[in-house]
């Protein structure tokens, strides 16, 4: 407990603190950060491959989920892997390069068992339109695949340093509707891109504006070729099989998982069909220019192809530098949020930093192998989840079934269709499209976030992908600085609670003064005692919201209680300019300020707030000054329930806790503009206290402490808030009974100062 040191002068005395109220120091904080450097070095590298906390422990009954999820995934994995790298416009094998290395790879890294990484339909997209991009900059100096390869490299590598520095929590930053809002529209952008290769329409761009794309399509619809013939087909077989399975496993569940792999291996099943049908149509149907009557894919290489280093000339960097930001965004967001999904559905908790390592070896190891982007894939990873998988372990399978595709089914894909593959596509992402429930409780929960939502959806459609996610990434950081800089504060009432059974037993609960909205508006709130207010401010209060602090609070206050100093006994030339008071013989403003309660205490509950920085408790400094300017008297400020002892050490240091008035205090904690001679200095204060005042030997002491409450010491009783800060309180009704307290004691000392003034006056009458 703080001392102080008290010196006669004469008749009176003056004091002053000799040692600082105890507070949390700077090496609290170094402990608190890491009490074993060194194990938390060890750890570190073990955290960063996942797999030696669970491949010790595998076994038989692991094996056979991951057998059956593995080959199931790589079944469906390989007729989209060239589907989605044809919406890249790259050759379809780099779809079956990336798909490999990503679910081989991703295995080590793991924290989810579920996602499976590789090609995805919105990363697709992104890079036609980088390829597109660099192609105008630089007409065909590069190729799309040394491209899309310099892409994977570098944003892999970002990504990997953003995961090994620990910086995750940057994907916390993007809300599920900015997410849901791009990704919808990302959707309707490929979907509306694959119907003229779905309907053998040509001529346009399809890698323009999906509105553009619309129109012109349904402008070529004469042009419809033979292709339509096998795209339609497909995209009609796909759904009637799930629809179909769908239905027979409500209708008989005890055969749904039957139905459910009949379902999932519908992809493979229709691109087979489709396969075979445009071999038998097309073999014998080369003209003499060696086209044939449909689009098929034709030679797609055997194995790997050009293994090595990726090329990187300066050049290339630089043209694709402004995409990268993207390109880089859709990589760890789409995945965080996918890996996030699927460990609240099966019970397990994702490290999105080891996710983000996880993705940035993929991509980065992957350039090696010349494949392009990848990242977690919605549709696979529920297909995963599905099939029983039980470890990562499962992508190994996945990948050999790739790798069988490579090195033996390449002289199959000949004869696929391009029309079968924009089926497969369209009928892939159309899950991606929010559906009209999810919509609905976007709006139910938060309509400016609904309106996020459409905004992202809209720019998707009407300009390009990349503005879509940069509008709802804007958006929900516009929004949210709004919220953080215009939190929600209250002044509070009490109301008295009664336990149920034990009508005389009850407690008070404080609640907003207008708390319709909040309790049942029936029950009467009643307002603390006059002359003391009680403000809760519902978010921390650092540099965006400090100001809003001080305006509600000094506002508040001189819109409801009395200015201390009488001005009508002060000339008008000493008033100040900006407060000069009111008129020379307005009285109904004086009887109408003589009628509010002398304010003499103000409490803030703190238990909403996690952090206050310098500007902060500046600001709370600010307030004081200016609210007992108003008073003309000092103003106790109470603090409830502060949670962090760095709040309690930063409120110490702006002079509160203590009760020592704001006269003694600076002003300007930390100047930002030095200057002399305006602050005033703590250490030169001396006040001069009568040690038979109470009140002021408090004020030097510390205030008497109320009733907060006394627990378990080390063999003996302790206080639970130390004695050299008594105006910081355990709880609000402690906070609020300390206040009212405090006004009593005046009350009755300004009662005996009255009394005592006219006996003076009656005795010097006689």
């Amino acid at each position: 407990m703080a001392t102080t040191k008290v010196k006669n002068f004469g008749k009176k005395f003056i004091g002053y603190p000799e040692e600082r109220p105890s507070v949390v120091s700077s090496k609290d904080w170094v402990k608190s950060v890491s009490h074993d450097p060194k194990r938390e070095f060890v750890n570190y590298f073990k955290r960063l491959f996942p797999i030696l906390g669970w491949i010790t422990r595998y076994n038989v009954g692991w094996l056979t989920g991951d057998v059956i999820a593995g080959l199931t995934v790589g079944i469906v994995l390989v007729p989209q892997s060239m589907s989605y790298a044809t919406i890249a416009t790259l050759p379809p094998q780099y779809g079956l390069y990336s798909a490999f290395v990503g679910v081989m790879i991703y295995c080590l890294f793991a924290t989810s068992k579920d996602v499976s990484i590789g090609p995805v339909a919105v990363m697709s997209l992104t890079v036609s339109q980088i390829i597109k991009y660099v192609d105008g900059k630089h007409p065909h100096e590069f190729s799309g695949p040394e491209i899309a390869t310099a892409v994977a490299f570098i944003a892999g590598f970002i990504v990997l340093g953003i995961g090994l520095l620990r910086l995750g929590w940057i994907v916390e930053l993007i809300p599920l509707v900015a997410v849901s809002g791009f990704m919808t529209g990302s959707a309707i952008n490929i979907a509306a891109g694959q119907v003229p290769g779905l309907m053998g329409i040509t001529g346009f761009d399809t890698r323009a504006a999906t509105y553009k794309v619309i129109i012109n399509t349904l402008k070529g619809l004469p042009r419809t070729t033979k292709d339509a013939a096998f795209g339609l087909t497909g995209l009609f077989a796909l759904y009637a099989i799930r629809m179909t399975c769908d239905y027979l496993s409500r209708r008989y569940p005890r055969r749904a998982r039957v139905f459910f792999f009949i379902s999932v291996f519908r992809n493979a099943f229709v691109v087979v069909v489709l396969t075979i049908a445009a071999w038998l149509y097309t073999r014998h149907r080369r003209n003499a220019k060696g086209a044939y009557p449909i689009k098929i894919l034709q030679t797609v290489p055997r194995g790997f192809q050009n293994v090595g280093s990726p090329s990187l000339p300066s050049n290339l960097l630089s043209a694709i530098a402004p995409k990268l930001p993207v390109a880089t965004i859709i990589l760890l967001l789409e995945h965080i949020a996918i890996s996030k999904s699927f460990g609240r559905l099966n019970g397990y908790k994702i490290d999105p930093n080891q996710e983000l390592i996880a993705i940035g070896v993929t991509n980065t190891v992957g350039s090696v192998f010349n494949a392009y982007p990848a990242t977690g894939s919605f549709s696979r990873s529920a297909l995963k989840s599905k099939s029983g998988v039980r470890t990562p372990a499962a992508g190994i399978l996945s990948g050999i079934v790739v790798i069988v595709a490579l090195y033996g089914l390449t002289p199959a894909f000949y004869w696929i269709p391009t029309a079968g593959l924009s089926a497969v596509i369209i009928h892939a992402v159309a899950d991606l499209v929010a559906k009209p429930p999810q919509v609905y409780g976007f709006w139910r929960v938060s309509p400016l976030e609904f309106i996020i939502w459409w905004a992202a959806v809209l720019v998707t459609i009407f300009s390009t992908i990349e503005d879509g996610i940069y509008t709802s990434i804007c958006a929900s950081a516009a929004l949210l600085i709004v919220r953080l800089a215009h939190p929600r504060g209250h002044f509070l009432g009490r109301v008295k609670v009664h336990t149920e059974g034990s009508p005389n037993t009850s407690r008070d609960v404080f609640v907003p003064l207008t708390a319709n909205d909040v309790v049942n508006p029936q029950v009467r709130v009643e307002p603390p005692s006059p002359g003391v207010l009680v403000y809760r401010f519902e978010e921390s209060i650092i540099y965006p919201n400090s100001s809003v602090l001080n305006g509600t609070l000094v506002d508040h206050v001189k819109a409801h209680t009395r200015r201390g100093k009488d001005l009508r006994t002060v000339p008008l030339s000493d008033r100040p300019w900006n407060d000069p008071g009111p008129r020379f013989g307005a009285q109904a403003e004086w009887e109408e300020n003589n009628a509010r309660p002398l304010l003499h205490a103000i409490v803030l509950d703190f238990s909403t707030v996690s952090h206050v920085d310098q500007t902060a408790v500046q600001a709370l400094v600010d307030t004081r000054v200016e609210i007992e300017r108003w008073v003309d008297a000092p103003v106790e400020f109470h603090f409830a329930t502060i949670l962090s002892p760095w709040i309690r050490r930063a409120l110490v240091a702006g002079g509160f806790g203590s009760g020592r008035p704001a006269a003694a205090l600076r002003r300007e904690l930390a100047s930002v503009v030095p200057y002399e001679d305006v602050s005033v200095n703590v250490a030169d204060v001396r006040r001069e206290v009568d040690p038979t005042d109470v009140e002021a030997s408090a004020d030097v002491k510390g205030s008497p402490r109320t009733d907060d409450g006394y627990g378990a010491g080390s063999g003996a009783e302790a206080p639970l808030v130390q004695h050299d800060t008594p105006f910081f309180h355990l709880d609000l009704p402690t906070a609020v009974a300390a206040a009212e307290s405090g006004l009593n004691k005046l009350s009755r000392h300004s009662t005996n100062s009255a009394l005592e003034s006219e006996q003076r006056d009656v005795k010097h009458r006689r």
